[in-house]
């Protein structure tokens, strides 16, 4: 019987271990692209380490200031499934650092951790 807990623990300890070597690989990789040029802002808001939740809230914050503001970022056109459709064309947009950290300069949020991640994307 304890060889059957002992084992539930490894494997709880590697499943724990491999999601946050996940985490950090993604945060790594969101950096980088940020570094290198224009990207979306849920790609420099992850760069700042935020988890999912607050990546989505304040990415629709920073699209809400960024269309007050009339900061326009870079547009782009992607192909991608959208409504079970198959090779959608949706136009996205791409931001620098300097515009990101003039987005967020703007945003005044309430919460802490959004900023937290205000902060950071001002910092970058």
């Amino acid at each position: 019987m304890a060889s059957v807990a002992a084992r539930r623990v490894l494997r709880d300890r590697v499943r724990a271990n491999r999601a946050a070597s996940t985490q950090r690989r993604t945060v790594a990789q969101a950096a980088r692209r940020v570094r290198t040029g224009a990207r979306s802002l849920v790609t420099h808001i992850i760069a700042t380490g935020a988890d999912r939740k607050t990546v989505e809230g304040v990415a629709d914050a920073l699209r809400t200031v960024a269309k007050k503001k009339g900061v326009k970022g870079r547009r782009a056109r992607i192909r991608r499934s959208f409504n079970g459709a198959r090779n959608v064309v949706k136009t996205v947009y791409r931001y620098t650092r300097a515009q990101v950290a003039q987005i967020a300069a703007q945003y005044k949020p309430r919460k802490a951790e959004y900023k937290a991640v205000r902060a950071a994307l001002i910092a970058a």
